[in-house]
This record gives structure tokens, sequence and C-alpha cells, in this order.
């Protein structure tokens, strides 16, 4: 059974992981904190951005020669391999570290294989300590890992009665500045946000992040099937953001200096699965879903959405379009059952994040 000692540390680890989202894809996001061998914390950190240095090495700088003989605790197994940065097992016994607790073992079957190394070498090495914690932290990355495609969130935001427009199309705002400032946080930590040809034309969204400090802006796509609703002058292609215009193979051309993809029809507008092989081909890992309902049913119809957040007001409204579109789903026994894993108070209104049951 686990030390608190350790269980605290290992919690201090997921937390340093959780600061590199949004700025590390296509790699994961990883924590380490390193103890002395009295188990004093000598050393923490964590991977900050592609290319840079591993969350290991910055820890061990920081340590020196104090984590000869102390305890590594990591969030994703060290790897095992040479990429941009050297292996992180071969650092950590080069430093003399004695013990290695991490939580998630790596499935990239290019870099596993870092805690047999650290066994071989001589060091005490233990596995899956916080492992749903550390996991949480980092399932965009371990999705796109073990399913070859991005982690998919839906977001929405609507009204207790489901509603998320009035009748007469009107939709700001629903939900509270509060909740809109929250979005953001979602869209940095993505690296691409999605919405459909009737958000583009109801709506004209900017989709950059705004009010986070540091963000890496994410890829904005419009899944634009007839090339018709993004327009010249439109708010998507400006400069704030990198643009991707997804376009059926027999559409027209998108407008002059927006890039785009062409991708096969679907029975309902373009294929969800090409679309998502076209984002994860481009290094994208993470996806925010933010387009409306008929999108929405369509990528829920495709099996493609991992995470749903919905934003609800205490609000009324009766009459208007729904959150969710025709998903394919025609009778009770067919619905999709979902895990709540957190609820939260968000100024006046309710952030709910689900997963699917099983997923």
């Amino acid at each position: 059974m686990a030390q608190q000692a350790d269980i605290t540390t290992m919690r201090r680890a997921v937390e340093l992981a959780a600061r590199g989202l949004g700025a590390t894809s296509p790699n994961p996001v990883v924590g380490c904190v390193i103890t002395d061998a009295s188990g004093h914390v000598v050393g923490e950190g964590f991977h900050q951005r592609a290319g840079g240095p591993h969350a290991e090495v910055h820890a061990l700088r920081e340590a020196g020669v104090l984590a000869r003989g102390g305890t590594a605790y990591v969030t994703l197994e060290p790897c095992n391999h040479t990429g941009r940065t050297g292996p992180c097992a071969q650092a950590l016994i080069e430093a003399g570290v004695s013990r290695v607790v991490y939580a998630v073992g790596d499935p990239n079957p290019q870099a596993t294989g870092g805690a047999d190394t650290l066994r071989a070498a001589g060091a005490e090495v233990e596995q899956g300590l916080l492992e749903a914690e550390a996991e949480a932290g980092n399932i965009a990355w371990l999705t796109s890992v073990r399913h070859g495609r991005p982690f998919v969130r839906w977001k929405y935001a609507a009204t207790l009665d489901g509603r998320i427009a009035a009748a007469d199309g009107t939709s700001r705002w629903i939900t509270s500045a509060e909740s809109r400032t929250d979005v953001h946080r979602l869209r940095a930590e993505a690296d691409a946000v999605v919405v459909g040809s009737g958000t583009a034309r109801a709506d004209d969204p900017h989709l950059a992040v705004r009010g986070v400090e540091g963000a890496v802006q994410p890829l904005r796509v419009v899944v634009d099937t007839e090339a018709t609703a993004v327009k010249p002058g439109a708010r998507v292609l400006d400069d704030a953001a990198p643009t991707l215009i997804a376009i059926a193979e027999d559409a027209g051309t998108s407008p002059d200096g927006a890039e785009s993809v062409r991708l096969p029809r679907a029975e309902r507008g373009l294929s969800v699965p090409a679309l998502l092989d076209a984002l994860h081909a481009r290094g994208v890992r993470s996806v925010l879903l933010e387009g409306g309902p008929t999108l929405a049913g369509a990528f829920v119809a495709a099996g493609a959405v991992d995470q749903v957040v919905g934003y609800l007001a205490p609000v009324l409204l009766g009459a208007g379009p729904n959150a969710l579109a025709d998903a394919g789903i025609s009778t009770i026994t067919e619905a999709l059952r979902l895990d709540v894993t957190e609820t939260v108070r968000v100024g006046p209104d309710l952030r709910i994040t689900a997963t699917l049951k099983g997923a």
C-alpha cells in the first residue's frame, strides 16, 4: 500500500503536468517531482513544449546532485528512446536516482520500455500510483496513441430545458460571462477548435483564445461541406490563429488565402472519421467541438465524442433548437448513457462533464 508521502508527491506531479496542457502536442503532458534520499522535495518539472526538455530533465536540473539516492515521481513511464530529446530513463540512471514511481505506463511503442531499462540498471521501479488521476489529465494524448485519432471534447451551452437558442435564433447570451471565460480555457487546452457551416453562417465566430496568458492558439477548423459558409472577411480568416476549411472533394473553392482540406462526403455532410484522420496527420491530438446541433449529431453518430462538457444556464425558453440534433438514435435502448465525472458551478451556471459509460 502506498505511503501518504508517496501519494502527496505524485499528486503534486499530476498538478505540474497540467501546466503543459495545450502546449506540448503532439507530445503528452508530464509532471515530475524528485525527492532526495531523506524524502525532501529537491526538484520539480513539467514538459513545457514539444521539442523541449521533458519533465524529468527539468526536475533533475533543479535537483542537481541531491537527486542521487533519491526518488523520482513521474506521471508517465519515463521514455526509453531518443527523439528530439534524449531518453529520460537514461537521464534518471545517470543522475543516480535509486527509485522511480510512475503513474501510467507509456502505450507508445516507440517510447515504452523505460521501466525495464531502469530495473536493469538497479533502480527500484513502481507503477500505478494515482494512475486514474494521471490518466485523466493526459487523456487527449493517451486517446490519440491508443486509437490513432484525436480526443474529442464536445462543448455546448444551453438552457435548463436544453435549448441553445430562442425560436427566433437569438442566442447571445444564454450562459454567463464566467462560463464564456471558462470556454477560453478549454480552447487553450485543445489543439483544434471545430465548428460547422451553420455556426459559421449564424455567428461568424472568431474561435481564437482570449484572456489566457501564454496560450498556444489552436487550429480553427470550419466544416464547410459545400465551401459556401466561410466568406471573404470572415473572422476566422484573420491572423490571430491558423485556420483550416474542410470541404467536400467535389465542392467549389474556399476563400482566397484560406487553407483547405478536401474530404469524402458522408450521408450527412463530411466523413467525420476522415476529418479526424486529416487532423491527426497534422499533429492534432485534441479537438474541442464547438459546432451546433447538426455537427454534434454527426460526431455522436460516428462514435467520435469522448467527453461532453455542457454549460447549463438557469434559463427556460420552451422553444428553439436543441443542443443535439439527429445522432442516429431512434429508440431509448440505443441511448448513449454517460458517466458524470464532474459538476461545478461557474458563475450562475452549472458545468457538467461526462464521458460515455465504459469508455
